[in-house]
């Protein structure tokens, strides 16, 4: 009996002793995470590019803008001041924003733009994410200047899944205008035509020493022989998928859209606008200056396009004394090295992928043309004015309030829920297309989920005026892309060759030109979401849709209620 009592007594202490070791550890990861509070002035500065000085929107003065970091479970409080002439708001790319849809940030969609003169407060946590994100304007085309990395490091004591790098590199992919930004927009809009393309790219705000006026500005980044570093590279471009390499290195891929992937080797990446990418360079060559360079991944035929190089310099230990080593890039309509790379991006887990579907989407994505009266505001294709769509419906944004305030306050007349589930019309999409199928119909159309149901959806791209590539980003969400292939889908064929092993997790998917991407997604997210295309023309010209996604069970599978500062339209 006194044995049982001591063995009785020591397992009584063990799990009491366990417990206060949880509760310890527990009370360690709240303690270890923290606030961050940031001002952001949104407000004009001068900057010198192309032998020009022009003011430009940037924010706190700096272009590109602050970067922010923070750890997983941390929180922002990021105060932003509109001291500009245009109404802004901010988005914080790839941060899902669980249960705080009102901070995240597309105009007319979760928010009213903050007006000149007026200030809002972004509030939101860093719930179970790491990797590289990013932050831009999402009002009008403001995000050409309006940017800035953001980085989520692990919590304290969690390693990388990978080598611990000597250091990080946050690397910016950009393009720049010699004009005005909204007058770019403002034209397009006007005349229905395709904007100007950008005159530069730029690497961290520089076009680099092959535009003229910008050799001495040119980003260097230094290395010492024999270090490993972590670039954090971001696609920043307003209209522009992009290729990116430095000269002589190989590029060790570990993560994209702040999700780990099985590492492999390329020499090549290809990133479409707001996508990023993280990668390992080792720097193992003869000590030298090499070129570190990015120009376009350019898909629609007979579009006109940037077809320059920006470059930033790969320094080793201070090299200064010879001309960087140039980089080798792909050639602009290069799809099979795009392809090439793409496929090899696995996610680092397998085995989560739902195979029960409650919604099963298929949605058309491409371009469009409206007939008009000819004069100078149908200066497009054969006196027309370029739209796009999804599933033929051209998304009109509101203007009154925005769709998250009119679904919370049940204001009626501004949204109907009545987003086609498949085409309206089913057709050889990536073949020779009617052109009574050219003109998409306008509206403000949602699409109903229920939460928790388990989504898939078909992004199929159309032949309509041209095939092309679309980088489909998703607010609130990240996704599994289980497939991609080119042509039309075909169900019969290509799901059986879906990867629910280990496909790749991201926040924004490129649809191959000519072809189609499938994804999923559990709707564990109430809120209005949009899914549009990254390239701000295109979403400008229609080619968006949201989601409606329904409160759950009790508050924490509920929105939350609106802050008392959310902007008035």
């Amino acid at each position: 009996m006194a044995l049982f009592n001591v063995i009785t007594t020591m397992q009584q202490c063990n799990i009491h002793c366990f417990a206060i070791f949880v509760a310890m550890i527990l009370s360690l990861s709240f303690a270890s995470a923290e606030t961050h509070y940031h001002q952001f002035v949104v407000e004009a500065a001068p900057v010198k590019r192309l032998c020009k000085t022009r003011n430009i929107i940037t924010v706190n003065g700096q272009f590109p803008g602050p970067n922010l970091e923070a750890r997983d479970g941390d929180s922002f409080v990021i105060n932003v001041v509109n001291a500009a002439r245009y109404n802004v708001t901010l988005h914080w790319h790839g941060i899902r924003q669980m249960r705080t849809p009102w901070a995240d940030g597309p105009e007319y969609v979760t928010q009213c733009p903050i007006q000149p003169g007026a200030s809002y407060t972004y509030r939101f946590k860093i719930e179970n994410q790491e990797g590289t994100l990013w932050w831009h304007a999402h009002s009008k085309w403001l995000r050409a200047t309006v940017y800035g990395a953001l980085v989520i490091y692990p919590k304290l004591g969690v390693p990388y899944p990978f080598p611990m790098p000597e250091r990080e590199i946050p690397i910016l992919l950009g393009e720049w205008w010699d004009r005005d930004i909204i007058s770019v927009l403002r034209q397009s809009k006007f005349t229905g035509a395709a904007p100007n393309v950008s005159d530069a790219y730029t690497i961290n705000g520089q076009p680099g020493d092959l535009y003229r006026c910008s050799k001495k500005e040119t980003t260097k980044f230094n290395v010492r022989t024999g270090e490993t570093v972590l670039l954090r590279i971001i696609n920043a471009a307003l209209d522009q998928e992009l290729f990116f390499t430095v000269a002589n290195h190989m590029l060790t891929v570990v993560g994209n859209d702040a999700a780990y992937n099985k590492p492999f080797q390329t020499m090549v990446i290809m990133l479409g606008p707001g996508q990023t990418t993280n990668v390992l360079l080792t720097a193992n060559q003869p000590a030298g200056r090499y070129y570190i360079a990015t120009r376009a991944y350019a898909t629609a035929q007979n579009a006109p396009f940037d077809n320059t190089t920006a470059t930033a310099i790969l320094e080793y230990n201070n090299f200064l004394s010879q001309r960087p080593l140039m980089a080798t890039l792909p050639r602009f309509n290069d799809t099979p090295t795009a392809t090439a790379y793409t496929s090899q991006v696995r996610s680092l887990s397998s085995g989560k992928v739902f195979t029960r579907i409650d919604e099963n989407l298929f949605f058309t994505v491409g371009l469009g043309l409206v007939n008009c009266q000819p004069g100078p505001r149908c200066q497009g294709p054969n006196n027309t004015r370029f739209a796009a769509s999804m599933n033929n419906v051209s998304f009109v944004f509101p203007r009154r309030t925005s769709l998250l305030q009119a679904y919370y306050q049940n204001i009626g007349g501004v949204y109907t829920t009545d987003f086609p589930q498949v085409p309206p019309v089913a057709f050889d999409y990536t073949g020779n297309v009617s052109r009574g199928l050219w003109q998409p119909r306008f509206g403000t159309k949602l699409y109903k989920l229920r939460f928790g149901s388990n989504v898939q959806i078909v992004l199929q791209d159309t032949a309509i005026v041209s095939t092309e590539d679309h980088p489909m980003h998703l607010h609130g969400y990240h996704f599994f892309v289980v497939g991609q292939g080119f042509g039309n889908f075909n169900p019969r064929r290509d799901t059986a060759r879906f990867n629910l092993v280990d496909p790749p997790l991201r926040n924004t998917i490129n649809v191959p030109v000519g072809g189609w991407a499938v994804i999923r997604f559990v709707a564990d997210n109430p809120g209005v979401w949009l899914m549009h295309c990254h390239i701000d023309s295109h979403l400008t010209w229609g080619l968006g849709m949201a989601f409606l996604v329904e409160n759950g069970i009790g508050e924490l599978q509920s929105v939350a209620a609106p802050p008392p500062d959310l902007p008035p339209c």
